[in-house]
């Protein structure tokens, strides 16, 4: 049987190296935006910094002839795209959960599994009537037309139910005698109640707006509203075409840039955001 002191190294040792993995090509991306095109093309990716890292990250918030759309743009429109799912998905999605469970009307079952089974039907599914009702509503190249067809799903509708229906009911009849109606009761109590689980599916749901790459590369025609997913796509698009030196620092900067607004939201709700992955999971 092996010490407490050697199951402690191998606990950490396997931490160390799972972390090393994940943070790898991180780290590699970093270092290769501060090199320049030259160097990166005559010897490859970089482990160490280099001396350009400030004309890098400069021509990229400044402008550079490789983006159709300044850096400052396409974060703004991933930032909008990002609020806006996340937002969108927990307002539809605490509501129905919230007339599933609370209300009594004889088909409360059959429409909620009837929610559920959209998970079958993800956008990639139905992406091309998506598109048809989108055209058909003008909202093309619109950051409504980006957002609207994505917060359907029932996702969050099914985590809601579930802390839901782990409330006692008595708090309602309790507010109930207070005098408070149901939009009070929603309000007032139950919405905060839910704030834990509230941020942990904000937080899933800002990522996955955030990752969004094939709708809005679909709706989107003017550059105005790219997304930063659809930047970094363009810069190796534009690698690949050939013509003039690659610019694989630019490209590396821009990952980079896209990776930190993510990061700041876990880190800052990172508390919350294990609570209400525990409190779902009871």
């Amino acid at each position: 049987m092996s010490k407490p002191w050697t199951r402690t190294v191998i606990r950490h040792g396997i931490l160390i190296m799972g972390t090393l993995i994940m943070v790898l090509p991180l780290w590699i991306a970093l270092m290769s935006s501060t090199h320049t095109p030259e160097t990166l093309f005559k010897e490859g990716l970089q482990f160490f910094p280099g001396g350009h890292g400030w004309e890098t990250y400069k021509a990229i918030i400044g402008g550079n002839d490789d983006l159709s759309t300044p850096a400052w743009r396409m974060l703004l429109n991933s930032l909008v795209l990002g609020l806006g799912f996340a937002i969108g998905k927990i307002i539809i999605s605490t509501i129905a959960a919230y007339a599933l469970v609370y209300f009594r009307f004889p088909l409360a079952t059959p429409l909620f599994w009837m929610i559920f089974a959209t998970l079958l039907l993800p956008l990639e599914v139905r992406i091309i009537p998506s598109y048809e009702v989108v055209a058909q509503l003008e909202l093309l190249n619109s950051y409504a037309g980006l957002i609207v067809p994505l917060i359907a799903s029932a996702t969050g509708t099914f985590f809601f139910r579930q802390f839901y229906r782990s409330v006692p009911g008595e708090l309602m009849e309790a507010a109930r005698m207070d005098g408070a109606g149901p939009v009070r009761f929603f309000i007032d109590i139950l919405l905060p109640l839910s704030s834990t689980i509230l941020a942990a599916i904000f937080i899933i749901m800002f990522v996955v707006g955030w990752n969004q790459y094939l709708w809005p590369l679909l709706m989107t025609t003017d550059t105005d509203y790219y997304t930063v997913v659809i930047g970094i796509r363009q810069m190796f698009q534009t690698i690949n075409e050939g013509g003039d030196l690659p610019q694989f620092n630019i490209a590396f900067g821009l990952t980079i840039l896209a990776t930190i607004p993510p990061v700041l939201v876990v880190v800052i709700f990172q508390r919350m955001f294990i609570k209400g992955l525990v409190e779902t999971e009871k």
